[in-house]
């Protein structure tokens, strides 16, 4: 019998009265002989959490909407699901570029250099900016520098692209350079999870080429970045750019993906309609009556990261606290944990206890543990598969290791 059939057995012990083969005795094993008197650590949970706020000029209610709710999604971010929270916020807009058809057939073209995925500032008390670019959760003003970060104004692009601007925020050179030198350096960590929050009342137009190939119509009932989605980089191909970041010792950058968007308040529905108001005609989600586009690719991109689409909520909701406590709790559900004071994977037993109060028994032996060896500057990792994926609502996970004595 091999050692794997053997891993609900609790010491290296039984194992051998079973007769099961110590994994002590292999020629250069790692696994310890007696009990370690220091148990393996569960390291705190690090994510870096990057907001995308459309800036354009219909958003002034929604902002205000995310600032006034925030205590409530930093509260549930703090519980953390039964494992230490570390993180930090970063804010960026979804401001990168608005091309324009004008009526005499010319484009007027618009950059915003200041924005396209950079870190926006964090303002003082006095609404002025400051050098600060992301706020880390120990910050004991962090509530406060949240709120006013938020708030990013009305002034920005009208043709929002917020797939565009996270990929330009979390890619080389803007992710490299550093902050004094308009870059993002240093905002996303070794070892972190990435979560990307997307708050906007528009349809996705974002496309990696310069200068757009879709312009806006000066026909406010024209939707002509929905009309030519065949002209923009497909939402698939911005997903595996997500699913593709590393980070700087070349470990795989775990990414999470929210959207609070232009979606139907009932069960999440896409669609356009058309709605004439004051005499002028938009185009709107269905049932989503504040919205300015039908939402299929911001849609799409929330399914990308979550077949389920609780990643996923409205727009047009008359308030956000329990879409943001949502995001906040999925955010702290990671399906892997670091690690150290690991002698050997093959003895870990991970042990998660539900909101019921039962508790799942995990290994890397019986296949719902999946081990990653540590590297240069990263710690060993396990990922949690199969019925040990972990849920919202799990209050503790506890990491031991069989051994003899």
């Amino acid at each position: 019998m091999k050692a794997h059939t053997c891993a609900h057995l609790l010491t290296l012990s039984a194992l051998l009265a079973m007769g099961c083969h110590s994994p002590v005795d292999e020629a250069g094993s790692t696994v310890p002989d007696t009990c370690e008197a220091t148990p393996p650590v569960v390291a705190p949970q690090k994510t870096d959490l990057l907001f995308v706020i459309d800036n354009s000029n219909s958003m002034q209610e929604e902002q205000q909407a995310i600032a006034t709710e925030l205590p409530a999604f930093l509260a549930a971010l703090k519980a953390g699901s039964g494992v230490a929270q570390e993180f930090r916020v970063g804010v960026i807009t979804t401001s990168v570029y608005q091309r324009l058809a004008l009526e005499n057939g010319s484009d007027s073209i618009r950059s915003f250099p200041d924005q396209e995925g950079r870190l926006q500032p964090v303002k003082d008390e006095a609404g002025k900016p400051t050098d600060e670019r992301f706020i880390d959760s120990s910050d004991p003003l962090l509530l406060d520098k949240f709120q006013r970060l938020v708030a990013q104004g009305t002034s920005g692009s009208g043709q929002e692209t917020p797939f565009e601007a996270v990929r330009l925020a979390v890619s080389t050179p803007l992710a490299e350079r550093p902050i004094a030198e308009g870059g993002n350096g240093g905002f996303l960590r070794d070892g972190a999870r990435l979560l990307v929050v997307v708050v906007s009342d528009e349809e996705d137009c974002s496309s990696i080429e310069r200068p757009s190939p879709v312009a806006l119509s000066l026909d406010s009932g024209v939707d002509a970045c929905s009309d030519n989605a065949d002209k923009l980089t497909p939402v698939a191909d911005y997903f595996k750019t997500f699913q593709g970041l590393h980070d700087s010792s070349g470990a795989s950058r775990e990414v999470l993906w929210a959207t609070i968007g232009p979606v139907g308040l009932t069960d999440k529905q896409v669609g356009a309609v058309k709605e004439t108001v004051g005499g002028a005609t938009y185009v709107r989600n269905i049932d989503c009556p504040t919205s300015y586009g039908p939402g299929f690719r911001q849609s799409a991109m929330a399914t990308e990261f979550d077949a389920t689409r609780a990643n996923l909520d409205s727009i047009c909701k008359s308030d956000y606290r329990e879409t943001l406590i949502d995001i906040a709790e999925l955010a702290t559900v990671a399906q892997s944990i670091d690690v150290v004071n690991l002698p050997d994977p093959r003895l870990a037993i991970v042990n998660v206890t539900r909101a019921n109060g039962s508790v799942q028994t995990c290994s890397v032996a019986n296949g719902d543990l999946r081990y990653e060896p540590s590297g240069e500057d990263r710690s060993a990792r396990l990922f949690f598969l199969g019925p040990c994926l972990r849920r919202v609502g799990d209050t503790k996970v506890e990491v031991k290791v069989l051994c003899a004595g």
